[in-house]
């Protein structure tokens, strides 16, 4: 928005000189973009930094699986940055969520309320993971209860074992 000011009389001792007409609208217009242009510009920046690994020092999840079958069930410990714990693949695991980690994102979110997923069933496997991811408290739960469930679940392999399809 520009503001135009008209200059009223001229003060006493002050003789004005010759005025071409329009000219001192249009100066005070300038000098007030002038004014506004002294204003230094704030760039707002394009997103979020990326995660750095030097950002993670804490990251260490707990994995407790059920019901996935002989070799599958049990309690695991998954550190990253360095990978280490007693997860079966550890390395690859820390790799996985590395790789599936955004800025703003919740990795570990439940499946969004009022999404249509399919009526299909993957099992009686059940898994909770705890612990602190990405500078973020972890507390998520999961099962192959519906097509939604298994997809979770399915991106957090290898974190979580890696299931097949129930035969029905």
């Amino acid at each position: 928005m520009v503001f135009l000011l008209q200059r009223g009389p001229a003060r006493a001792g002050v003789r004005p000189g010759p005025v071409r007409r329009g000219v001192g609208p249009v100066l005070a217009a300038a000098s007030g973009l002038l004014a506004l242009s002294a204003v230094p510009a704030v760039a707002a920046p394009a997103g979020p930094p990326p995660v750095r690994p030097g950002d993670r020092g804490g990251d260490h999840l707990t994995v407790v699986v059920q019901q996935a079958g002989s070799g599958r069930d049990g309690t695991y410990e998954l550190s990253c940055h360095p990978a280490g714990g007693n997860h079966p693949d550890a390395v690859e695991a820390c790799r996985v969520l590395d790789e599936r980690t955004r800025w703003g994102r919740d990795l570990f979110a439940p499946v969004a309320p009022g999404s249509t997923c399919t009526m299909l069933y993957g099992g009686p496997a059940t898994a909770r993971v705890t612990g602190t991811w990405a500078g973020r408290r972890v507390d998520a739960g999961y099962d192959r209860s519906n097509g939604c469930e298994i997809g979770r679940w399915d991106g957090l392999v290898p974190l979580l074992p890696k299931l097949g399809s129930v035969p029905v």
